[in-house]
């Protein structure tokens, strides 16, 4: 060999940061596959629960669901082992290197509770080290500093802009519920003009109760790459909405009914999609509950996106001059809109009082999220 010849030296590569749960491996064989959580735990004969803590590494791979995981993937079982006993392996020597007093200050953000009562984060192990395990394959990542960069920060940026308390732990949460159920909503490739030109029909679905839009407005956006999820509020999280994208195909509306009214449900969904159509696919925007205060230019143009779109401006100058329930469902039967939205307006405008037209509002519930 000459002098001039390169030379490789080998190193033994360093022992992992994070532990890989074999759930890791199902969510790449749905992806493959293209099949949803649900269809994939009938299959195997689990509950959807039990296969959802598994992906996240919440619970065992035991030798039985191992079986059943051969029996639909056609992995064998013992495969499934391997990857379970290496977990294991990693997350025990972890346990060993976890700064103690980083992990207790960042469990106590956490809306901790509240995650198991919804079956995000098993009852046992209740443990410290096990709960910040646990917490971390929550959010899918495998560091405290991961879990900053894409958690923290958007929720500690929207609480710096708004004039209230809202708790990062829980916006970063209830963002992080978001994230899991958009997984569960196929969508094709994100397609601005199709959108678009989608915004007339999703305004038709106001007039419509829930059982009979919830699908259609779904479907139609998830047609042109948006996952519309509905995500019960974290306490603390003090959120009605978020946009946000998940990949650069896919986008990621989220509502949590906070105000239970169809006028603020509506603005909400409109004003969501004003910024996945007109702002960029870094930011992740949260809506306040109270916006009054805000002077954001992207939420100023998100607004006025949604007041157009529920309300044109050419019809906007005779909204004075409804002076009754009648006059009003008239109207908004003519613009094809429900009245509750009319009655909103109304109050938002200053025209009538808060405290008239309320019976014309429809009320809309989530019911409780956790999973059985």
């Amino acid at each position: 060999m000459s002098n001039n010849s390169a030379v490789r030296e080998l190193y033994t590569a360093g022992e992992p940061d994070y532990a890989v749960p074999p759930g890791e491996t199902i969510l790449e064989f749905l992806e493959e596959s293209d099949m949803t959580q649900r269809e994939f735990a009938v299959r195997a004969g689990m509950s959807a629960k039990h296969l959802n803590q598994l992906t996240k590494g919440l619970v065992s791979l035991t030798p039985d669901v191992a079986e059943k995981l051969e029996s639909v993937t056609g992995i064998r079982a013992r495969f499934w082992n391997r990857l379970e006993a290496d977990y294991q392996s990693t997350r025990q020597r972890l346990r060993a290197t976890r700064d103690a007093e980083v992990y207790t200050a960042w469990y106590q953000t956490l809306p901790v509770k509240e995650l198991v009562k919804r079956g995000q984060v098993p009852q046992e192990p209740s443990d410290k080290a096990s709960r910040w395990e646990q917490l971390l394959a929550f959010f899918g990542v495998a560091s405290l500093d991961a879990w900053v960069e894409l958690y923290e920060k958007p929720a500690a940026a929207f609480r710096k802009t708004k004039a209230y308390e809202a708790k990062v732990g829980s916006v970063a949460s209830w963002l992080r519920l978001g994230e899991l159920a958009a997984q569960e909503v196929h969508c094709a490739p994100f397609n601005k003009s199709g959108l678009q030109a989608a915004i007339p029909r999703l305004r038709e679905l106001t007039v419509l109760p829930p059982q009979d839009f919830e699908s259609d407005l779904v479907q139609i956006c998830a047609r042109n790459g948006v996952a519309i999820v509905f995500v019960k509020e974290i306490t603390g999280s003090r959120s009605s909405g978020a946009a946000r994208w998940v990949s650069p195909t896919k986008a990621v509306v989220q509502l949590s009914l906070r105000y239970k009214t169809d006028d603020q449900f509506w603005f909400t969904v409109f004003h969501e999609l004003g910024h996945v159509l007109l702002h960029g696919k870094q930011d992740v925007r949260v809506e306040p509950v109270d916006k009054s205060t805000s002077e954001d230019p992207q939420e100023l143009e998100a607004d006025s996106f949604a007041s157009e779109v529920l309300i044109p401006s050419r019809f906007r100058p005779r909204l004075s001059g409804l002076k009754s329930l009648a006059d009003t469902k008239s109207f908004a039967r003519e613009i094809g809109i429900a009245p509750g939205i009319v009655v909103g307006r109304l109050h938002h405008d200053g025209i009538w009082p808060h405290s008239w037209g309320n019976a014309l509002k429809r009320r809309f519930e989530l019911v409780d999220e956790q999973a059985e």
